[in-house]
């Protein structure tokens, strides 16, 4: 028989997607952790001065322990995995002392996010049992959403990829129909000039903060984000056609639409 309603349990820790940033984008089960937890870890970027996560989350706080945790955003793969070490000895301790460990990231904690850190380093340390996943709704879905742009159809191809380096990003444009790129933001001069190239500039559209209240902006014509500085949060949809429905063979024809 089914649970329909979640809590959470003495001793666990659960990986906590908020969604885009929108309090009212929360699942019901979110929710429910969140007020049943005695410790919540929030990341926040050393460049940054509030962590997203926190006020995504901030009407449903009231007894627990906020544990804001400032981590490197340098491409450093040593000093990022010491400072998750140092989290995941505290979650450890913390689920040891019978206490329920929530950490808290925006969009999904296994698509791009500081959670899969502490999920690989608490499998190690902990029953894989008491280790939980709890999805949030990802960036890409809220940005489509905004847009009314349906991804996929019939076969189509979705291919999600970081927009930081251009030469696989252009890789992509002839492996999918819709291309959706993260941490775009200091390379949308280089993106316009790529898909520019392949006549695809009136194809993208952007959304950066999505869901985020008056930080959100709309790009509907790539060629404003040139003006805009975008940031790190920024979302990129590139339309690139549609696949055809054919029974008989399986190539890949694209059918361009305005």
């Amino acid at each position: 028989m089914h649970r329909y309603v979640t809590y959470p349990e003495k001793g666990h820790f659960y990986a906590l997607g908020v969604g885009p940033g929108a309090p009212d984008l929360l699942t019901i089960r979110a929710v429910n952790m969140i007020k049943g937890a005695d410790v919540i870890i929030c990341p926040c970027s050393a460049r940054s001065k509030t962590s997203l996560a926190l006020e995504a989350i901030k009407p449903w706080l009231d007894r627990q322990e906020i544990v804001e945790h400032v981590y490197p955003m340098d491409r450093d793969e040593q000093k990022t995995w010491t400072s998750w070490e140092k989290m995941a000895s505290l979650v450890v301790k913390r689920c040891n002392q019978n206490q329920i460990v929530v950490q808290v990231t925006l969009g999904d904690p296994l698509v791009y996010s500081t959670s899969c850190y502490l999920l690989h380093l608490l499998s190690k340390r902990m029953h894989r049992s008491m280790i939980h996943v709890v999805p949030g709704i990802t960036a890409f879905q809220a940005v489509s959403a905004k847009l009314g742009y349906p991804l996929t159809m019939q076969e189509d191809r979705l291919l999600l990829v970081p927009g930081t380096d251009m030469q696989e990003v252009e890789k992509c444009l002839t492996r999918c129909e819709t291309l959706v790129l993260y941490k775009v933001g200091k390379k949308i001069s280089e993106l316009y000039a790529l898909l520019k190239k392949h006549g695809l500039e009136h194809r993208a559209k952007m959304v950066c903060y999505v869901e985020q209240e008056d930080k959100e902006f709309v790009c509907e014509d790539l060629a404003q984000a040139l003006k805009s500085m975008p940031g790190y949060l920024a979302t990129v949809i590139v339309n690139i056609g549609r696949r055809k429905w054919n029974n008989h063979k399986r190539a890949c024809d694209h059918t361009f639409s305005t």
